[in-house]
């Protein structure tokens, strides 16, 4: 019998929907969906969400709604680094909760990087005492956890992301052309100084990147629309892309194979990220994968559970109730 679990994710830069069988050990993901709605544009350090940035939004949930009706058991709603960040944050939510009739949940750091550790997990064979390091790098934080079972030991959240550094040094953006080399190291301090805490954690035998910069740096680099689901991903690789991005002007970027149309701006910007944690993590390479805070937020919830569900009907509806 399945038992299907929704969740739509709102972040800095993407909006997203997961809807997995979670019935077997193993989830088994039925539909994946992402599009640009940048909820965080023009937001800085604090600041209020746009009424387009929050219109659009909502329009991408309502179209999501309508893809997963009937499909699911339970459905979920999370927040990360954007709505921690607005005042406006509650109005929001509220909207949220009168579309999709439950409430949005806003990830902390701490709790983003956790989950994110959970959904990446599954793209490793049965681990047998290896540490673990799953970064997540996003369009308003980076979150790190490292652990050695299902839940991590150490979580830390940087304030840095995709969104936040090009916004910081906007010629990354490539809208007045091609990038000089002294753009790029002022984006690198920035973004080194931001995960400096990244260095004080302790080595890992295995290391996971998920997240859009991750995913789109793999399809950029395998040549394919669609990522492949798990891929190393090295310094090299992202050099390489890097370089080839930022000699380009927003438009070609766009037309680059695997390219993400709306994350050619950010691109750049997400990848000098990911380059600067490898660094501070003494690593040369890293799992790409498609495993993360959605699936990662979907399996905590069945691990709270248990597992034990009660089926019921009532009319015409089939639904799972948790005990108590």
């Amino acid at each position: 019998m399945s038992k299907r679990y929704a969740i739509v994710s709102i972040g800095t830069n993407s909006t997203r929907l997961l809807l997995a069988d979670l019935a077997q050990e193993e989830p088994r993901v039925e539909l994946a969906r992402s599009t640009g709605t940048r909820i965080g544009e023009g937001l800085g350090e604090r600041g209020r969400l746009a009424d387009e940035a929050m219109q659009r939004t909502l329009d991408v949930l309502a179209q999501y709604a309508r893809a997963v009706r009937g499909h699911y058991v339970r459905l979920f709603a999370i927040g990360t680094s954007a709505l921690r960040r607005a005042e406006n944050g509650g109005e929001f939510d509220q909207r949220v909760r009168a579309l999709l009739g439950v409430p949005l949940r806003v990830l902390s750091g701490e709790e983003e990087a956790a989950a994110s550790y959970r959904g990446a997990l599954t793209a490793f064979d049965r681990l047998r005492g290896e540490r673990v390091g799953v970064l997540d790098t996003g369009g308003g934080s980076t979150e790190y956890a490292v652990g050695s079972s299902l839940e991590p030991e150490k979580v830390v959240s940087c304030e840095i992301g995709a969104v936040r550094l090009t916004e910081a040094v906007p010629a990354l953006g490539g809208r007045d052309g091609s990038v000089d080399d002294a753009t790029v190291a002022r984006a690198r301090e920035i973004a080194r100084a931001a995960l400096e805490p990244l260095g004080e954690c302790e080595p890992v035998e295995r290391l996971a990147f998920v997240g859009g910069s991750a995913a789109t740096a793999v399809a950029i680099v395998a040549g394919k629309r669609t990522p492949p689901a798990a891929r190393v991903l090295s310094r090299t690789d992202l050099r390489r892309t890097l370089d080839q991005l930022l000699h380009m002007g927003i438009d070609e970027r766009k037309r680059v194979a695997g390219m993400k149309p709306q994350r050619a701006d950010i691109l750049p910007a997400g990848i000098i990220v990911l380059d600067a944690a490898l660094e501070l993590l003494g690593r040369d390479s890293a799992v790409a994968t498609t495993a993360d805070l959605l699936l990662g937020v979907l399996l905590q919830e069945r691990d709270a559970a248990g597992g034990r569900f009660t089926y019921e009907r009532r009319g015409n509806t089939q639904t799972y109730r948790e005990p108590g």
